[in-house]
């Protein structure tokens, strides 16, 4: 949920206890979960915590050691909710469920969720993005989730997606909302460096949306990156 949206809800209902919980099926489903118990800026993303009890978190970067803090890195999970791999895909279940390369005593799974994480500077986990929406821009190494999370604490944007175009090295901001580019610039110059601020803005009038309920990325990729000059 984006952090303004519910700012205004935890202002509304005050009393109220705030958990979110995090977790895919592969690991029967939460993994991780925060109480929410100190005041969140509108641009700040909501953190996911800590691990839940019987499961283990581990975020390695790319030389599969462990991320210091504010460095970001892949998710993987281990525990006794792991399942032992995908139904008749031996593959996908190589390609994920994989040996610990932490552990040199024994054998031991863990699952690689391909989603990216880091700790800040609290010591709680805090989602970014999917490991596929990080890009390389400008000789940068930037994950579109943190501009997306910079995009909707502007008052006026209701959704927001970030997408890149390849051709011409772009970034695409498509979003829901009664505001305009330049007051969007003008709302995140001051939170993201200037190589990370989209090139290219899209108001719609409403986002699609997958089974799921969440944003059709690849619809919008097709739409608004790929079929445009």
């Amino acid at each position: 949920m984006p952090t303004r949206q519910f700012n205004i809800w935890r202002k509304a209902l005050p009393n109220v206890m705030y958990a979110n919980t995090y977790g895919p099926t592969e690991v029967t489903v939460d993994c991780c979960y925060y109480i929410v118990d100190r005041e969140l800026s509108d641009n700040e993303p909501i953190p996911i915590g800590y691990a839940c009890e019987n499961s283990s978190i581990l975020i390695l970067n790319e030389k599969n050691e462990l991320v210091k803090p504010g460095e970001i890195g892949e998710l993987c999970v281990r525990g006794v909710g792991l399942a032992l791999g995908y139904y008749n895909n031996q593959e996908k279940t190589d390609a994920v469920f994989v040996e610990n390369p932490l552990q040199k005593n024994y054998r031991e799974l863990i699952y690689r969720t391909g989603d990216l994480a880091k700790y800040n500077e609290y010591g709680e986990i805090v989602y970014i993005a999917r490991k596929d929406f990080q890009i390389k821009h400008m000789g940068h190494r930037i994950e579109l989730g943190e501009i997306e999370t910079a995009l909707a604490a502007v008052e006026g944007v209701w959704r927001v997606c970030c997408l890149y175009k390849k051709a011409g090295e772009k970034i695409v901001a498509i979003y829901e909302g009664e505001i305009s580019r330049s007051e969007i610039i003008a709302g995140i110059k001051e939170v993201l460096p200037k190589y990370m601020i989209p090139n290219i803005y899209y108001k719609i009038d409403q986002m699609p949306l997958n089974m799921n309920g969440k944003i059709d990325r690849k619809r919008l990729q097709e739409e608004y990156v790929d079929a445009s000059n």
